[in-house]
C-alpha cells in the first residue's frame, strides 16, 4: 500500500521547497526507528513550520499513513576521492604543488576575517616547512587532486597557501641571516676543490609541536564544501576521551573508524627528509588510517571533530587536538 502512495504523491511532494526525496520506512521517535511503517520524507533542512509557506508543509498523514520528515542535507554525487571536482569535498585528494597527495580535512572559517578556508596538514599544503621559506611560502599554488594523483597547475589549482605553524624538526635549515651568509661563503669555496657537492648548516630544535596543520584560501568559495565525504557537515567540536569511537574520511582508506586509547601523548614522529619531531598534546587511536589520509577530520559518532589525523603506524594512528588547532589557526568550524 505505502508503495503505491508513494508513486501517486512524489512528484507533488518533492516540488516542495526543501524536499530532496521520499521513500518508505519506518517512523523515527527521538531519533529511534519504530516498529510503525510510515511515508519518509526527505530535506535538506528541518524547518520550523511558521518559515514555510502552506503549499510546502509536509502533511502528518497521507493516505491513511503517517508521514516522518527526515532531515539529510543536499545529496550530492559521490565523486571519486582522487579525481579533480569542483566543489571539492572533505576526504578528497589535495596537495602543495611540490609535495604527493593528503586529504582535504575540513573547511573552516577564518575568525579574523569570515573567509572559508581549507584545513589539512602543513605537511600535506606546506610541503613540511619549518619557517625559513625554503619549502613553501604563503600564496603557493594549492592543486585538488594533490601531484601524486594527477594535479597539475594552473588548472588544477584550487587554491593558495594561506597560513600555517611551522613544522619544528630535531634539525632545521637556520632563518638567521648570518648563519645562512656564513654557509653560502662555505660552498663557494667547497665548489673549488669539490665540484657538485654543497655544504648545508642545520639548527638543532628541542622545542616540540602541538600540531601539523595548515590552511589554503579557495580561488572560489563555491569551489569547496563543507560535507565530508560519507559523513556530512561537522556539527561541533569536542573533547576526545579515552575509549571513544572515532571515524574519518580519508583519500586512501576512505571512511575507517577507530577508538581512542590515549590522551595527552607525547611523541616522535619520522618526518621523512626533514628528520624526526617531537610532539606534544596528542590523541593515540587504534590504526584507522593509511599513508594519503594525512588531514583527514577526525569525528565522535555525533560528527563533532575531536580533531586532525597528521600521523601513524601499522597499529596506530596519531591526531592533533581539534582545540590546538583552532587555537593555533585562528579558525572555527
Amino acid at each position: 500500500m505505502e508503495y503505491e502512495l508513494t508513486r501517486k504523491v512524489r512528484t507533488s511532494i518533492l516540488d516542495r521547497k526543501n524536499v530532496v526525496g521520499v521513500g518508505v520506512g519506518f517512523k523515527h521517535v527521538g531519533g529511534e526507528r519504530t516498529d510503525q511503517r510510515a511515508v519518509l520524507v526527505f530535506v535538506k533542512k528541518k524547518e520550523h513550520v511558521n518559515r514555510l509557506h502552506p503549499r510546502d508543509l509536509v502533511p502528518q498523514e497521507l493516505g491513511g499513513v503517517v508521514t516522518d520528515v527526515i532531515e539529510v542535507g543536499e545529496i550530492v554525487l559521490h565523486a571519486s576521492r582522487i579525481e579533480r571536482s569542483r566543489p571539492a569535498f572533505p576526504g578528497m585528494s589535495i596537495g602543495h604543488y611540490r609535495s604527493t597527495a593528503g586529504t582535504l580535512g575540513a573547511v573552516v572559517k577564518d575568525r579574523r576575517t569570515g573567509k572559508l578556508l581549507i584545513l589539512s596538514n602543513n605537511h600535506v599544503l606546506a610541503n613540511m616547512e619549518g619557517g625559513a621559506g625554503g619549502r613553501a611560502r604563503i600564496g603557493d599554488d594549492i592543486l585538488q587532486p594533490g601531484p601524486y594523483d594527477g594535479g597539475r597547475a594552473p588548472g588544477d589549482v584550487i587554491g593558495h597557501l594561506y597560513r600555517f605553524t611551522a613544522l619544528r624538526t630535531d634539525s632545521s635549515e637556520p632563518s638567521c641571516r648570518v648563519a645562512r651568509s656564513l654557509a653560502d661563503k662555505a660552498n663557494r669555496l667547497l665548489q673549488v676543490a669539490f665540484p657538485g657537492y654543497e655544504l648545508r648548516l642545520f639548527r638543532r630544535q628541542s622545542e616540540p609541536n602541538l600540531i601539523d596543520a595548515a590552511l589554503a584560501l579557495p580561488v572560489e568559495e563555491d569551489w569547496v564544501r563543507k560535507e565530508i565525504m560519507e559523513l556530512g557537515a561537522p556539527t561541533g567540536v569536542a573533547e576526545a576521551k579515552v575509549g571513544q569511537r572515532v571515524q574519518k574520511s580519508g583519500r586512501s582508506s576512505g571512511l575507517t573508524r577507530g577508538e581512542i586509547v590515549a590522551v595527552d601523548a607525547s611523541l616522535v614522529v619520522n618526518m621523512g627528509e626533514v628528520g624526526e619531531a617531537r610532539f606534544e598534546d596528542q590523541l593515540v587511536a587504534t590504526n584507522m588510517s593509511q599513508p594519503g589520509d594525512s588531514g583527514s577530520l577526525v569525528l565522535d559518532e555525533k560528527n563533532r571533530a575531536v580533531g586532525l589525523l597528521f600521523a601513524g603506524s601499522s597499529k596506530a594512528t596519531v591526531i592533533n587536538r581539534m582545540e590546538n588547532i583552532m587555537r593555533l589557526l585562528d579558525i572555527s568550524l
